[in-house]
């Protein structure tokens, strides 16, 4: 990965004196400017004098002032005493006209909104800070960092100039670390264009992260006003987060590869292990300033693969790969080092990696306990008849000639398997879309609607009452209940009032300040929350241990996420997750196979990613489910398909231990912060 530029300055509308470096070619003399009566004693009215051994443009471009906001005035013959000056040339920096009008009113002594001018002052003077001693941006996050996160942010920002591989164990906060110094970075204007790399599952996750945690607004490869300008997008929108497999096709690679990024970030960096991949030598070309590598396992398979991580973010740090084996490899044997200590001090120029043992992170346990139900035959009929419907239409040939999306009926499915109330509305929809362009599926659209509509009683409703009838009620015994969908949502929440229960509701299309207001609500005075996913997504909810999955999504990250909203630092009590489950259903076997093959509910938060990482089919895990799903034209079909991915699941899972295994053996405790 090429650098480019160097640690610039920028001033903002306010003129400050201060030591800075000097644009080449020209020495300043700002940083003596006496302060005059009135003045604040970091801000002076009279222009910094520069001598400029050559063009006034010297002071233009990186690391240079703002020609829209300053001009250059060359100035009469001069001398001052206080700077021990010769008579010379003198160039002076003013402020341009359409600027001057708050320093004119500072200058005349008329009011001016000191309050707020004592805060711009205040943020200029922070954001001219010299080096990182003093850390801006956690001050300005929506969270408190955990000190090894912030001394983490620190030794990247100072000890490895930006440019360093993150590779903290799972589950303890790499994205934290990484938005810590994107924000320190953002905050002191030395960073403006930014590219975040990530896998496809993770890039709405970085959004949300970055939007909830950090307050920053970053543009995604998948959003459609990013979509719609093509592969100009990525001249246009300086902060994105595109996935790799994205970003190294074309029109979008050589779109990315004409651009000077300041900083860019690579999320599951392992993926780049070979040199010889599409997606090594894409980021290789990319022309940046910073750059993070953020991986819990460097190294997979063999030394090798460290080598090309190095080389991507310092080349030559560990010179030629032919020098690297000769010196670090044992001959035979491509996984075990040679030279241990000569190479543990390399790396540590480039390396941090914080262990859950060094940081002393304290989890209670948790448990998950599956809820078995019975659907009614009206409930079991309604999910078959959906499921056969969605077959059918899948085995049209090719995705033009199908009357609905790929991405449509598999919706649906997993709609059908949250209840008929989520699937009820997106059916009526279907059928109008479809209108007189395809009568025959429109009928029977609307003939599914009917059907469920007509469906009285919901058997997970009557199991879900059931269960919070026997759960604790204290006022510590807090109870979440997730569901994906909205319109199951307001069901549950009527079925809930009727009870007598009267839950506090949230859902990602409330304003912001009433989602601050429903959590407060939940913590102080409610018993039960129900929400969407979008729950929690930054909020403090460890005050809550126990959580209720009223479906699952197909995607286990999302599952895992749920967890992790509760099961988290600051937790004081074991979480126990309670998976409702009706038989014959996509969804009881999905459970059945994260639970019994793989131990997901036991596993360290970030973990289930690593795991999938290691399938052999690289396809999107909704989308395995999916085509397996439609090849499978009874319950029994889905059983044994869904037992053979369970196996590879299994094997999936052994492989990962084996890589994490072989990195602890590694790296051990050497590459810590505080090492």
């Amino acid at each position: 990965m090429r650098p480019h530029g160097g640690q610039g300055w920028a001033v903002g509308g306010t003129a400050f004196c201060w030591p800075a470096p000097q644009a080449a070619g020209s020495r300043c003399a700002g940083g003596a400017l006496p302060a005059g009566p009135g003045f604040h004693p970091h801000l002076s009215l009279q222009p910094a004098i520069c001598h400029l051994s050559g063009h006034p443009a010297a002071l233009a471009g990186p690391g240079g002032l703002d020609s829209a906001t300053y001009r250059l005035v060359a100035g009469a013959v001069a001398e001052h005493e206080a700077w021990n000056m010769k008579e010379e040339t003198l160039y002076t920096l003013s402020l341009a006209p359409e600027n001057q009008t708050l320093l004119q009113r500072l200058a005349l002594g008329s009011s001016v909104d000191r309050p707020r001018l004592e805060l711009r002052l205040r943020a200029e003077e922070l954001s001219l800070v010299q080096g990182f001693d003093v850390l801006l941006a956690p001050h300005t996050v929506r969270f408190t960092p955990f000190s090894y996160q912030l001394e983490t942010a620190a030794a990247v920002l100072r000890r490895f100039r930006g440019r360093a591989i993150l590779g903290d164990e799972v589950g303890l906060g790499k994205t934290i670390e990484a938005g810590l110094v994107l924000k320190e970075y953002l905050l002191r204007g030395l960073v403006q264009r930014v590219l975040i790399v990530t896998p496809p599952a993770l890039v709405n996750q970085w959004q949300e992260e970055l939007a909830q945690k950090f307050g920053l607004d970053f543009t995604t490869h998948e959003d459609e006003a990013f979509r719609d300008r093509g592969a100009e997008a990525w001249a246009v929108y300086p902060q994105v987060i595109a996935s790799l497999a994205t970003a190294r096709r074309e029109p979008h690679s050589q779109a990315i590869r004409d651009l000077d990024y300041d900083l860019i970030i690579v999320d599951e960096a392992h993926h780049l292990k070979s040199r010889q991949t599409q997606g090594w030598q894409f980021v290789n070309d990319l022309k940046t300033r910073y750059v993070l590598l953020l991986t819990a396992t460097p190294v997979q398979n063999n030394l090798e693969e460290l080598y090309n991580l190095v080389t991507l973010l310092q080349p030559g740090q560990l010179k030629t790969s032919r020098d690297f084996k000769k010196e670090f490899v044992t001959r035979g044997d491509p996984r075990l080092p040679r030279n241990r200590l000569k190479l543990r001090e390399l790396l540590a120029d480039v390396m941090i990696r914080n262990t859950r043992a060094g940081v002393h992170l304290g989890l209670p346990k948790r448990q998950a306990v599956t809820v078995k139900l019975q659907l009614t035959p009206p409930e079991a009929a309604f999910y078959h008849e959906v499921g056969d419907f969605v077959r059918q239409t899948m085995a049209q040939t090719g995705s033009r000639s199908r009357t609905l999306s790929r991405l449509a009926l598999q919706t649906l499915l997993m709609e059908t398997g949250s209840s008929p109330f989520a699937t009820v509305p997106t059916l009526q929809r279907m059928a109008v879309s479809l209108g007189n362009a395809h009568p025959a599926h429109a009928a029977r659209l609307r003939e599914l609607a009917h059907a469920g509509r007509e469906i009285a009683e919901s058997a997970k409703a009557m199991a879900l009452l059931k269960l919070l009838h026997a759960l604790p009620k204290g006022p510590e015994d807090k109870v979440i209940i997730f569901s994906k969908y909205l319109a199951t949502l307001h069901y549950l929440t009527a079925l809930l009032r009727q009870a007598g229960w009267d839950p506090a509701v949230y859902h990602g299309s409330l304003p912001s300040q009433e989602k601050d207001a429903v959590i407060a609500d939940f913590h102080k005075n409610r018993w039960l929350l129900l929400c969407t996913e979008a729950a929690g997504e930054g909020r403090n909810l460890q005050f809550c241990h126990t959580m209720i999955n009223y479906d699952l999504p197909w995607n286990p990250l999302r599952i895992e996420q749920r967890v992790g909203r509760l099961h988290r630092i600051g937790q004081e009590h074991d979480v126990t997750i309670y998976n409702l489950a009706a038989q014959d259903t996509m969804e009881a076997e999905l459970l059945h196979i994260l639970d019994q093959k793989i131990n997901m509910f036991e596993l360290v938060i970030g973990e289930m990613d690593m795991i999938l990482g290691n399938l052999a089919d690289e396809r999107e895990f909704e989308d395995i489910l999916l085509d397996l799903y439609v090849q499978s034209p009874t319950p029994e079909d889905v059983k044994a398909r869904m037992a053979d991915l369970g196996e590879a699941l299994a094997q999936a899972r052994q492989a990962y231990l084996q890589i994490k295994a072989y990195d602890e053996a590694l790296f051990g405790e050497e590459f810590r912060v505080d090492h």
